[in-house]
């Protein structure tokens, strides 16, 4: 008889079957592509975030980021703003929706976001983001979790933000290795992951410089945590989800995934935004073929499926010549 799956963790008493998780990132996680990468063993499907005010007073124009399909499961919606009250009803309004759990982001570092008190701009305010989390479990019947990053260079509270949220009773927190002002240029710091990972009893995500498929256990073995989110290295390559590098992808395989991607963004978008905003994903499919300037110039301006076929045919017959 076959084995019945281990989860690997728990988030409050939903099971959660695998370690490497798609990061939230806004353009890139919408349902087209973390379905996808679901389907290919991302083990949580989160959001992009929605700002709680438009969740409140323009429902249908942020709701599109919303959608999901049951597969994703386990769903989590993942919210933002500075106020705690719009917070709180957002999520009221988005619960009947049936996530599996909201996050709330306290990890963008948008300067615009994070400077008005949003973002990772909340971990300025502990007592707030106390406030916040008590009031969103006691009210809401989802669990709710947490997404931070190191915090601020001169404001590293890391620690004490992950034991508020603990103690008001969220059941997961995911953390990026690096401050607001850390930006690509510095390396993720995988040694505060293991810190989190130690003062709570909740289970912890780290987040941060994962680019290989090794590197997912190697964080793991570094900080202990849970699971591992991946963020930039999953654009192009999301086979990192099952246990794949860009390099042993075979090109077949990356001509029918990206067909597949198109016809979900048509599906979702439509033709015409489904194509514009699948040409950011193939600028990061082809960043690894040996391909010439005019192959990769075609693909971005086709605006029909059947002309990005065809270039993709054209490469494949010039990479094997």
């Amino acid at each position: 008889m076959p084995q019945t799956p281990i989860p690997n963790f728990y988030v409050d008493k939903i099971p959660v079957y695998g370690d490497a998780i798609l990061a939230p990132m806004m353009g890139f996680s919408d349902l087209p592509y973390r379905s996808l990468c679901r389907e290919l063993g991302s083990a949580i499907s989160y959001t992009e975030f929605a700002r709680a005010e438009g969740l409140i007073h323009n429902m249908k124009r942020v709701s599109e980021k919303l959608e999901y399909i049951e597969e994703e499961r386990p769903i989590t919606f993942q919210i933002y703003t500075h106020d705690i009250d719009y917070m709180v009803k957002a999520a009221l309004n988005i619960q009947p929706l049936r996530p599996d759990f909201i996050d709330i982001n306290m990890g963008c570092p948008t300067k615009a976001i994070a400077n008005s008190g949003a973002g990772v701009g909340l971990m300025r305010t502990p007592i707030k983001v106390a406030r916040l989390f008590k009031r969103l479990v006691k009210e809401l019947d989802v669990p709710i979790t947490a997404k931070i990053r190191i915090g601020w260079d001169d404001c590293q509270n890391y620690k004490l933000i992950s034991r508020i949220v603990e103690e008001a009773g969220a059941s997961l927190i995911a953390i990026h290795g690096r401050t607001r002002e850390g930006g690509r240029e510095r390396d993720a710091n995988w040694d505060v992951i293991g810190e989190v990972k130690q003062i709570v009893n909740i289970p912890v995500i780290g987040n941060g410089d994962v680019k290989v498929v090794t590197d997912i256990e190697k964080m793991k073995k570094h900080t202990g945590c849970d699971g591992v989110m991946i963020g930039r290295a999953a654009i192009g390559n999301p086979w990192i989800f099952s246990g794949k590098d860009r390099e042993e992808v075979a090109f077949e395989e990356v001509r029918a995934f990206m067909e597949k991607h198109l016809d979900a963004n048509i599906a979702f978008y439509g033709e015409a935004l489904g194509i514009n905003l699948f040409r950011k994903h193939v600028v990061q499919y082809i960043a690894p073929m040996k391909t010439t300037r005019r192959y990769r110039r075609d693909l971005l301006t086709r605006e029909t499926k059947e002309e990005f076929l065809v270039i993709l045919g054209q490469i494949y017959e010039n990479l094997v010549k």
